[in-house]
């Protein structure tokens, strides 16, 4: 039996769902307010690697970018080889996952979503999220898709410091978690491996020998 592809608009809610019909008179406000409340959707959805590891009460994808944008704009400019636009890596930071307000946080070893079809269904949640803008802003529109496309596609040196930034976040929240519920998550440190800025290894390593410090504190 052939079933139709994963179309975003299917998992859109109800109540956002009705906002989308052209105004009858005056600025588009009621497809850019859609946009927001699918935005909103980032804070209520708890990412899934925290969840399978039966972490209490673990953080949301909103949560994960938040620190991943204040990461990018604290960096120093004068540690990486080359100098950076830090405001372009936290706004990549701030849109690399968006497209997981529908289609939900998929793992890598996820049993019923392979990484073609993963990878499908988020850009086609991009494109439709810039539909959705471009009535209200075309410049933004195309711009989210962009931003999107930088991270995914890893095409200029900023998406290639927001992806060690990426790790590194997981890195911290791992810790954090360590600590309150003192079990260790090991598998989730192995991502140090695939911090390739030094910069950013550095950053890794000194939470490393902290983390190191406080098992240690427990024996």
């Amino acid at each position: 039996m052939t079933t139709s592809p994963w179309d975003p608009r299917e998992a859109l809610p109800q109540d956002i769902r009705r906002l989308l019909t052209p105004p009858t008179s005056g600025k588009n406000y009621n497809y850019i307010n859609a946009f927001y409340q699918i935005v909103s959707l980032l804070k209520s959805q708890k990412r899934t690697g925290w969840v399978d590891h039966q972490v209490p009460n673990p953080e949301s994808i909103a949560d994960h970018m938040y620190r991943m944008s204040i990461i990018a704009m604290s960096l120093s400019k004068d540690a990486f080889s080359q100098t950076p636009d830090l405001a372009k890596c936290a706004k990549i930071a701030l849109v690399h996952d968006i497209a997981e307000s529908l289609v939900g946080d998929i793992v890598p070893h996820d049993a019923n979503v392979d990484k073609t079809e993963k990878n499908r269904r988020e850009y086609s949640t991009i494109v439709y999220l810039s539909e959705v803008i471009q009535p209200y802003n075309k410049a933004f529109s195309e711009e989210i898709v962009e931003l999107w496309l930088d991270y995914e596609n890893q095409r200029n040196f900023e998406a290639t410091i927001v992806k060690d930034i990426d790790k590194y976040e997981m890195l911290i929240q791992a810790f954090e978690y360590e600590k309150s519920t003192h079990k260790p998550l090991d598998e989730f440190f192995r991502s140090r491996a695939l911090i390739k800025h030094p910069e950013i290894q550095s950053l890794a390593d000194s939470l490393l020998e902290e983390r190191d410090t406080f098992w240690n504190s427990l024996k």
